[in-house]
């Protein structure tokens, strides 16, 4: 497994990314410090007892290093050969939280482990997709212009997205949507990608208007296609049959299938997320998942999700131009922002240096992503440009989502800012798929497959 051969790791490897990795994971230190500071505390001393988030994250780091250092002296093909295996057991994990797992936020997706911490196999298990997707698309005999190869990789991407629901974590589900920047990439019909497109833009629209309204507006729109069409080119049979099929798609997506998802896929705090973002109520009495419990109390349902979103505002808000300085934030180490040193992280670095601070540190993460591209796209081998663009996805998702959620353009969903916000788990993922990359980087030259 270890290439003794390569005696320098360092020979080929892009050191500008492993920089930047370690300027975020430091600064992702330094935001869990400034939140959980406690000037009673001897601060030099509680970095090392591992009591707090701060210290526990040093610790985590640390472990990341020698698996980042394990990672680069690997022999590239390793990868390759331990991309199948690696994503069954990836499945096998997810499939034993529903035996072995830990109940963490109404989330059952921890696996406990030595020490008193916990893996979160949904986390994981991106490494092990993205592993396996660039093994079936880089496959000789795959024509990825072939609908059934769509299917296959769509596949492999659904089942643990599938699995992430089922454990009450639905961000880390919609993450696995991120894989298709790869695909895209390697061939996949744009015609897909609107039609993905349009569906989340019609499910936005039947949450902002009535649904009867919005049936109405789109059957009239549909009839005046079809009227034109009958008036222009007589009777275009084809054409007409695909307007007419476009409607009912609509009109079902409308009536049936959103209501459905809200009211049976979705918990009903899931759904009241997702409708207090576009400034409406949910009734969870309409909720199926909900009916069986003793009582549903909209206020204290919706309470929360207002509440975060709310106080992440204004704490980044409180920033100003300038910030109000390290270790002098109101709103952060006053903890009125809730899971602040985990999805809401970024409230500590608004709040502390302001504008020019979270604008500076979007910037090394738009620089981070430009260079990660640039390693894709100088790949010979396809295995390592659609591992290298599942990459660029994940971490795109996770950065737009997260940022978004705390400044209330996205539902609160529960995903992490990469290599910033507190959790092992998190960290080790975005360790381990950033560093293969560079391993895979240092070989460009050699086609994997």
């Amino acid at each position: 497994m270890v290439n003794y051969n390569n005696n320098n790791f360092s020979k080929g490897t892009d050191l500008a990314v492993i920089l930047l990795y370690v300027m975020m994971v430091a600064i992702g230190i330094l935001c869990i410090f400034m939140v959980e500071y406690n000037p009673n505390l001897n601060w030099s001393n509680s970095f090392l007892t591992a009591k707090t988030n701060y210290s526990k994250q040093i610790y985590f780091a640390i472990f990341c290093a020698f698996i980042a250092i394990f990672i680069l002296l690997m022999d590239s093909k390793v990868f390759t050969a331990l991309s199948n295996v690696s994503y069954v057991l990836g499945i096998l994990l997810m499939l034993a939280t529903f035996v072995l797992g830990k109940d963490i936020n109404g989330s059952k997706s921890w696996i406990p482990i030595a020490g008193g911490f916990n893996l979160q196999p949904a986390e994981v298990c991106k490494i092990f997709t993205a592993l396996i997707l660039a093994k079936f698309i880089s496959k000789p005999e795959t024509d990825f212009s072939k609908l059934k190869s769509h299917l296959i990789a769509g596949a492999m991407i659904v089942l643990p997205a599938i699995l992430s629901v089922m454990q009450h974590e639905l961000g880390l589900a919609l993450v696995y949507s991120a894989f298709i920047f790869a695909m895209y990439r390697e061939g996949l019909p744009p015609i897909i990608l609107v039609a993905l497109l349009s569906f989340a833009i019609l499910v936005i629209a039947t949450l902002l208007l009535d649904p009867t309204v919005l049936s109405i507006i789109i059957s009239v729109i549909a009839g005046l296609f079809i009227i034109n069409l009958i008036k222009k080119f007589k009777r275009n049979r084809k054409s007409i049959l695909v307007i007419i099929s476009i409607w009912a798609i609509c009109f079902g997506t409308i009536k049936y299938i959103v209501p459905y998802i809200f009211n049976n896929v979705l918990e009903c705090y899931q759904s009241t997320r997702i409708y207090s973002m576009m400034g409406k109520e949910y009734d969870c009495g309409q909720n199926v998942k909900s009916a069986n419990k003793t009582s549903v109390n909209k206020k204290a349902a919706r309470k929360p999700d207002d509440y975060n979103v709310k106080q992440s505002k204004i704490a980044i808000g409180s920033g100003g131009f300038w910030g109000r300085g390290f270790l002098k934030g109101t709103q952060t180490r006053g903890k009125y922002v809730p899971e602040q040193h985990t999805d809401f992280i970024f409230t500590s670095l608004g709040e502390a240096f302001g504008f020019v601070g979270t604008f500076t540190f979007l910037g090394l993460y738009l620089f981070f992503l430009f260079r990660l591209i640039r390693i894709a796209e100088r790949q010979r081998s396809t295995f390592s440009r659609v591992y290298a663009y599942s990459v660029v996805g994940i971490f795109f998702f996770h950065i737009a989502v997260n940022i978004s959620m705390c400044i209330g353009l996205f539902p609160v969903v529960g995903i992490p800012l990469p290599l910033i916000s507190y959790g092992g788990s998190s960290l080790l993922t975005f360790t381990v798929l950033v560093f293969i990359l560079l391993r895979l980087d240092a070989d460009r030259q050699m086609v994997l497959r």
